[in-house]
């Protein structure tokens, strides 16, 4: 395993639309293995396959520290409700904005073994998922703030 390089906004690679896989690989295998170490290290609680500059249609979502998802090729099925709240992203390091997301998420996806489940999430994980999916279609979060993108150690000093 090995921590990669996090792509930071203004990198092309961030508004590219991924690729689905295919078939599970030793590369694939690698590079999720590689993202969540990576994740980890960054203290996330997600991050897509185009973060780490890699077009392909993986992301790892992990909203407890302790119960890691992989989603290859994921599709939401289902959302309803909203939240409305402060979303951050480990490609716009130290910025946050507020964001409205559905406040209940039912996806599927692949694991890592290419096994299809279904998910369902609300609250963090909701977002999460939203947040990370977009990134697999080329979009960041900055695009759908209200407001103005603010600094992370303005809002700390705000609560």
């Amino acid at each position: 395993m090995a921590i990669r390089n996090i792509r930071e906004i203004g990198d092309a690679v961030l508004n590219k639309k991924c690729k689905e896989v295919k078939e599970m690989t030793p590369r694939i295998k690698a590079l999720i293995d590689d993202m969540l170490e990576t994740m980890y290290d960054a203290c996330g609680v997600g991050l897509a396959a185009p973060q780490v500059g890699i077009l392909k249609r993986i992301v790892v979502i992990d909203v407890t520290g302790e119960n890691p998802y992989v989603m290859i090729n994921p599709r939401i099925l289902e959302t309803a409700g909203e939240q409305t709240g402060h979303e951050g992203c480990l490609s716009v390091p130290g910025k946050s904005g507020i964001v409205t997301r559905p406040n209940y998420v039912k996806a599927v996806a692949y694991n890592e073994n290419m096994e299809l489940y279904e998910i369902e999430g609300t609250e963090l994980l909701a977002r999460a998922i939203c947040h990370e999916l977009d990134h697999l279609e080329g979009n960041l979060y900055v695009d759908k703030v209200e407001g103005r993108l603010m600094d992370v150690s303005d809002i700390e000093e705000d609560e």
